[in-house]
């Protein structure tokens, strides 16, 4: 059994159709989605209607949670705007902005996702417990960086009963295998990603029939000189900050 986790999107269509396509050249048979669907892209209803059609079409094979951007797009509000701006005004624009765009329904879509997901994976004769967080089993913006100890990530991750956590939020993969056993996969972000080549990333679980199994980050290549440019022609105030985000380090 192979199981594709993915996670922030951020309304990029190309880096999601990009993950797609590779998705189903390597035979997934299920798809995790970790939240952060639509914001500060250049077309986020197209990604949220994706995800919908994609849980639609495979239903439980399809598992989502919602992000915390997931949450601010479903929540908005001029306090969330306001908060936004102290962290990153280009941001806090593009989420503005977003408003215009996002369809109503869609928006009720996002705020209807649950925050985390606990799932019993079954195959063959093994059983994995497996915690679906966005950025902590604590809460939906807590960071799990590669250069965290094993030890902060025990104690972030301590009230999980499980197998595997996979999370997101912080767009830089890496993974953990913690004294307890337990498996934390930062799984990195498809659409905005934050490692120096600036490509989507996303995982993939392989469940083996005797029972054990293997985790693979997968890196792909895509147009970021396209997207870029598509975040900038939106126009709002930093968009043209936001947009160099995308560009890979020189």
């Amino acid at each position: 059994m192979k199981i594709a986790v993915i996670s922030d999107i951020h309304g990029n269509k190309l880096a999601f159709d990009t993950v797609l396509d590779d998705i189903k050249e390597n035979n997934c048979d299920k798809i995790f989605c970790l939240g952060d669907i639509a914001m500060a892209g250049y077309d986020p209803n197209y990604t949220i209607e994706k995800c919908i059609e994609l849980q639609n079409a495979m239903g439980r094979n399809f598992e989502i949670i919602q992000g915390n951007t997931d949450k601010l797009i479903a929540n908005y509000s001029d306090t969330c705007f306001s908060n936004v701006s102290k962290k990153s005004s280009p941001m806090a624009y593009a989420l503005r902005d977003d408003m215009l765009i996002i369809k109503k329904e869609n928006r009720e879509y996002l705020k209807r996702l649950p925050q985390n997901k606990m799932l019993n994976v079954v195959y063959k004769k093994k059983t994995l417990r497996i915690h679906l967080v966005h950025g902590s089993p604590r809460r939906q913006d807590e960071n799990i960086y590669p250069y965290y100890t094993d030890k902060e990530v025990s104690e972030i991750t301590e009230r999980s009963y499980s197998d595997i956590i996979f999370c997101g939020h912080t767009h830089i993969p890496c993974g953990f295998v913690l004294n307890s056993g337990r498996h934390v996969v930062n799984v990195g972000s498809i659409g905005r990603s934050m490692i120096p080549a600036k490509m989507p990333v996303y995982a993939i679980l392989k469940i083996n029939d005797n029972g054990t199994f293997e985790i693979e980050h997968k890196f792909l290549n895509y147009d970021n000189k396209k997207v870029s440019r598509l975040i900038a022609s939106r126009g709002f105030e930093g968009a043209d900050k936001l947009a160099k985000m995308f560009l890979p380090e020189e």
